[in-house]
């Protein structure tokens, strides 16, 4: 278990390269190739997916690309995403007041650390943060558009829709403030029907549904959240990518889906 103090790399080596150098290569490259389906204004938050990189990693490229007019700008990044591994009610922040990546460590926010303590169904618990990949894999793309950041990481239990709203509500913020959804699609379909899958869930995401099951989107609770604080705050969502494993790894037998989907606020209607 992590101390008080950082929570260690957990997943380096198997999700995405342990040596730095080859890791910003790697992320480099990636973010230099990516091209969002969908020319968008600067987000305000992100749903980018969580597995190694070899399979998501460039999609996730084509959300975090569209953060780099704000790489000055954003200073706290809220970060959610599901448990994979430890059973959880409500959502967890880590007692640990750092987290570590090859790229070098980043802090947590220590006033929402703080004030979310005192929200209804927040727990401080390392548990389910210690061996959990999907926040650990959205750093080294943060610490390679961003300058410099703390983060707000949560691990999404068993939770509704509105409690994940109100808690996004809580910590909004301004243009300093960015938030990250970190959830995969379809799981292990063939790859036709993952295709026909996951965009049936991209259009209920584009048009900010929040009834999106598990078996759609592993992070559906933290999605399901999202769109609903989205609505309440007019942001328009915008597909940047969609692909599955079967794209980017070759094997389409059993694939999984991911998307890149960045939120916006909406442009003002020019009156002549």
């Amino acid at each position: 278990m992590a101390n008080a103090s950082f929570r260690p790399a957990a997943v380096a080596g198997m999700f995405y390269p342990s040596d730095p150098r080859v890791l910003q290569a790697q992320v480099g490259e990636f973010l230099a190739k990516a091209v969002p389906l969908e020319p968008m204004s600067p987000p305000k938050a992100l749903i980018v997916p969580h597995a190694g990189y070899v399979y998501s990693g460039a999609v996730a490229a084509s959300g975090y690309v569209t953060l780099r007019e704000l790489r000055s700008v954003i200073r706290r990044v809220i970060l959610l995403g599901p448990n994979h591994r430890v059973p959880l009610t409500g959502m967890a922040l880590p007692a640990s007041l750092a987290f570590e990546s090859p790229l070098g460590s980043v802090e947590v926010d220590r006033s929402h650390w703080l004030a979310l303590q005192r929200h209804p169904g927040v727990v401080v618990d390392d548990r389910p943060h210690d061996r959990e990949h999907c926040l650990e894999v959205q750093l080294p793309f943060l610490q390679s558009v961003l300058d410099h950041f703390t983060i707000t990481p949560l691990v999404v239990g068993q939770a509704t829709a509105e409690a994940v709203a109100g808690l996004l509500e809580s910590v909004w913020g301004g243009p300093e403030t960015l938030i990250v959804i970190s959830s995969d699609l379809s799981h292990y379909h063939p790859y036709r029907q993952a295709q026909s899958c996951d965009r049936a869930t991209v259009d209920q995401i584009l048009t900010l549904d929040n009834q999106l099951d598990h078996q759609q989107a592993c992070g559906a609770t933290a999605v399901n959240g999202l769109a609903l604080a989205a609505r309440r705050h007019q942001l328009e969502p915008h597909l940047l990518d969609l692909r599955n494993s079967g794209d980017t790894s070759g094997d389409r037998q059993r694939v999984v889906g991911y998307a890149s989907i960045g939120f916006c606020e909406r442009k003002p209607l020019v009156r002549h």
